[in-house]
């Protein structure tokens, strides 16, 4: 940020402001994902966020663009976490069969959505306890969900960003004593998977090779195959669906079940910094492949630990990819 062109911005000129708030544009978006979950509504409460920062860049006082700009994002997030009836919950399934291994009710918040970006160059602060990598992975998105807002925002920002607990405070308009109390309470209530030292290097040869197997037993409807790249603890959950499936059989099975007879085709890509899935299937009545979800994949070791099924075929466009293929 020059002086020159936060001069400007602060004069009306547009221009000066896209150009200040550019390099923090992507790690604000991240920052309202962690927080809400969602992809669409951290983009739609992001807007909302810089639309207020443009507005108010006149009362800048120009000591710290970022630590500004972070303060009117989650508080921004904060308020539309306020409005809970945009998030109905839905209705719980009658007589769910939680006596058994094959299914039970997911706790996965119903509202998550897969991030399209590994985040690979944003360097958290010196006082984060997560990597980059942790703090976007699904399992802690989700795991944050379960927090209370004030809790989630204040882990946010001392243990993913690392900013100081005095900065955190006046983001938030509170005190210190405050953050570090709300910050113990969030450490205690947040349980997400931090057990990286058996995961294959993001994008390395190990990696692919988990995903190479999971495709080829999918593909070619192996059963056997489809089980034994399966962690005996592995589970499916479908968000928004509000069960999820349990161990390597019931999930293989419901897998092949779900497609009995039809061909599948799928392309790699990248969900929250894991290895994900893009699924095709032929449409019946035109030459073409059709869009029918995103599967993200969370490995452990040389198999698969779990399995997240989006359904929603808007979503593929965030990925770079179309809903329909030309069928050869």
């Amino acid at each position: 940020m020059t002086e020159v062109t936060l001069a400007r911005a602060q004069a009306g000129d547009g221009e000066a402001f896209s150009e200040l708030i550019a390099p923090h544009r992507r790690e604000l978006q991240a920052h309202c994902y962690r927080i809400l979950g969602s992809v669409q509504d951290a983009e739609d409460v992001l807007q909302e966020a810089l639309l207020a920062a443009w507005r108010s860049i006149g009362r800048f006082d120009g000591r710290s663009l970022r630590a500004w700009l972070y303060r009117i994002a989650t508080n921004r997030c904060l308020n539309f976490l306020r409005g809970e009836s945009r998030r109905p919950h839905l209705v719980d399934l009658a007589n769910p069969d939680t006596g058994s291994n094959r299914s039970a009710r997911s706790d996965e918040p119903w509202w998550i959505e897969p991030y399209p970006d590994d985040l690979d160059d944003l360097v958290p602060g010196p006082e984060a306890r997560y990597d980059t990598r942790e703090s976007i992975a699904l399992s802690f998105v989700a795991g944050l969900q379960h927090l209370p807002p004030q809790q989630r925002a204040v882990l946010v920002l001392r243990d993913v960003l690392g900013f100081p607990a005095a900065e955190a405070a006046d983001i938030l308009g509170t005190t210190q004593t405050a953050v570090n109390s709300a910050l113990i309470r969030a450490r205690a209530g947040l349980r997400p998977e931090r057990d990286l030292h058996d995961v294959p290097a993001p994008k390395s040869p190990a990696e692919a090779a988990v995903v190479d197997r999971f495709v080829s037993a999918f593909e070619s409807f192996n059963l056997d195959e489809l089980v034994a790249v399966l962690t005996d603890t592995a589970r499916l959950t479908m968000p928004p669906e509000p069960l999820e499936h349990r161990g390597p059989q019931p999930i293989a099975r419901f897998l092949l079940e779900s497609h009995a007879g039809q061909a599948l085709k799928f392309f790699p890509t990248r969900a929250n910094g894991q290895p994900a899935l893009i699924l095709y299937l032929p449409d019946p009545s035109a030459p073409l492949w059709r869009a029918c979800g995103l599967i993200v994949l969370t490995l452990r070791g040389d198999r698969i630990h779990a399995l997240t099924r989006f359904a929603d075929v808007g979503l593929v466009g965030r990925f770079g990819f179309p809903r329909a293929l030309p069928r050869n």
